[in-house]
Order: C-alpha cells, then sequence, then structure tokens
C-alpha cells in the first residue's frame, strides 16, 4: 500500500513538473517607422497602417532652412545701367541753330549712341508687406550721341551746328547729368533674392557737364559747352525684372534743347542690380 502511494505521488511530482507551462514570453519589438529620405525631403510612414491608409499616415517633414526676412528699409550700393540713347526729332529745319544741316543729318546712330549710368545708391523703403515699396536713389546719367553724318560741326559762343568739309572717324555730342530718381514697385514675389517685379516713377536731373567730342587721325579735339542745352530734365522712369534680369528705360517729359531744335531724348538697357 505504501509503495503504491509513494509511486502516485512520484508520478504526479513528475506530471507537475512538464505540465508548467513557460510563461515568460518575451516582448515583441516596438514597431519601427518605415523612412525614405529624398535629398532634404524626409517621408515617415507611420506603423499598422494599411496600404489604401498609406496616403493619410505619411508625414512630410522638411528640414529647417535659414529665410531672410528682408528689412523695411534696404541700400543697395553702385549700381551700373548698360544701354543706348536716342531721342525723337521734331525739329523744324532750318532753324536757328542748324546752317547747312537737316534732319536726316543729326538723325542719332541707333548702335553707337550710348547710355551708361552709375548709381551710387538706391535704397527701397517697404510700403505694404513688401509687395508695395518707394524705391529712390541718387546717380550719374551719361549719355553720348554720335550722328549719321560724320562731317557735323557744333560750334559755341553762339551755339552752332554746321557741316565741316571733312569726315571725321569719331564724333559724338555727350550729355551728362546728375540725376535722382524716385519710383514706386511693386514685387510679385517678395520672399525671393531674384523675383519678378515693376517699377514706374520720374526722375529729375540736373546738366552738369556737356561736349563735343571728334577724333580724327588720333588726334582728339574736345569743345567744352552747354550748347543750349536745358539744364534740368524731368523723365518718366520704368523698371523691370524678371529673376536675375533687370531693364530699365526712360522717356524725357520734354524738349532737351532750350531754342531751335525739338528733341525729346529716351533711354533703355540692363541694370545690374542685387534687387
Amino acid at each position: 500500500m505504501k509503495r503504491i502511494f509513494t509511486l502516485c505521488m512520484a508520478v504526479c511530482v513528475t506530471l507537475g513538473s512538464f505540465a508548467q507551462a513557460d510563461t515568460t514570453i518575451a516582448p515583441k519589438p516596438a514597431p519601427k517607422n518605415d523612412t525614405i529620405r529624398i535629398g532634404g525631403l524626409v517621408i515617415i510612414r507611420k506603423p499598422g497602417s494599411k496600404d489604401k491608409e498609406i496616403l493619410h499616415d505619411r508625414e512630410y517633414r522638411m528640414r529647417n532652412r535659414h529665410v531672410e526676412k528682408p528689412g523695411n528699409l534696404s541700400t543697395n550700393w553702385w549700381i551700373l545701367d548698360l544701354g543706348f540713347s536716342n531721342y525723337t526729332d521734331n525739329s523744324v529745319y532750318p532753324n536757328v541753330l542748324t546752317a547747312g544741316v537737316n534732319k536726316e543729318d543729326l538723325q542719332a546712330k541707333a548702335g553707337k549712341s550710348r547710355n551708361v549710368n552709375l548709381w551710387f545708391f538706391m535704397q527701397k523703403l517697404n510700403i505694404a508687406k513688401h509687395v508695395l515699396n518707394l524705391k529712390y536713389g541718387m546717380g550719374l546719367e551719361l549719355n553720348n550721341y554720335h550722328f549719321e553724318n560724320d562731317k557735323v560741326v557744333f560750334t559755341k559762343n553762339p551755339t552752332l551746328i554746321t557741316q565741316g568739309s571733312n569726315s571725321v572717324k569719331k564724333l559724338k555730342l555727350a550729355a551728362d547729368y546728375l540725376t535722382v530718381p524716385m519710383m514706386l514697385n511693386i514685387n510679385f514675389t517678395p520672399t525671393r533674392k531674384s523675383g519678378f517685379g515693376i517699377s514706374a516713377g520720374v526722375s529729375a536731373g540736373y546738366l552738369y557737364s556737356a561736349r563735343f567730342k571728334t577724333k580724327k587721325d588720333g588726334d582728339v579735339k574736345k569743345v567744352k559747352s552747354d550748347f543750349d542745352l536745358e539744364r534740368f530734365k524731368l523723365s518718366y522712369i520704368g523698371e523691370l525684372s524678371l529673376g536675375p534680369v533687370r531693364l530699365y528705360g526712360s522717356y524725357a517729359t520734354k524738349n532737351m534743347w532750350q531754342k531751335g531744335l525739338d528733341m525729346t531724348p529716351y533711354t533703355l538697357g540692363f541694370r545690374f542690380s542685387r534687387w
């Protein structure tokens, strides 16, 4: 009897030890996000999303980029304009300034009559959300007029325009102005450094230098005088910004001569500027 009881106990203990289940289960690792990097773009797909939910479970994160906030007043130093000078001639020939010279003789050569402007500075003042701005500055306007007739001669005291006997290699009339421009500017892309915009306004110039220059056989001759040119010039001006390319233009409000001739000057060219 004791043997049977002892045997039963041994069997129960043995079965109990085999019957114990290992309840310690290692925890599953936490699901990880699927990450795709494309340049500066990071695409993260959250775990547990189904195929049809992918569009709703994606997060798009851009790396931080430093965007310089434009100030309300910015200054641009030393701006250069390169372009062409010309004029609309409504003169009646002959007149008190011309003797034996007609309209064709004083027609400006379109490819050789040049305009160079050097602006000491230009400033842009924010008016409304950097979209509407006021632009103004100060600089020099340099205009060189070359004529179709290479025998034209300018003399002074009194001013007289005649036709000489011999052709010269180089002949030009130079008129230089100290000018103050003022424009309203509309910037269509205020957050971009080289954006798109348009400017329009007026400029006031003062004739500080004028001269007639000829060159023949290496001999250069200059005659300095105002040649009855108007001392003050008021012009309509405009500027067009097309990304890194900037165009400028001007058209005077009246005749650039005090008497005799009736010529309204205008310019057109490229502007090299930060904005």
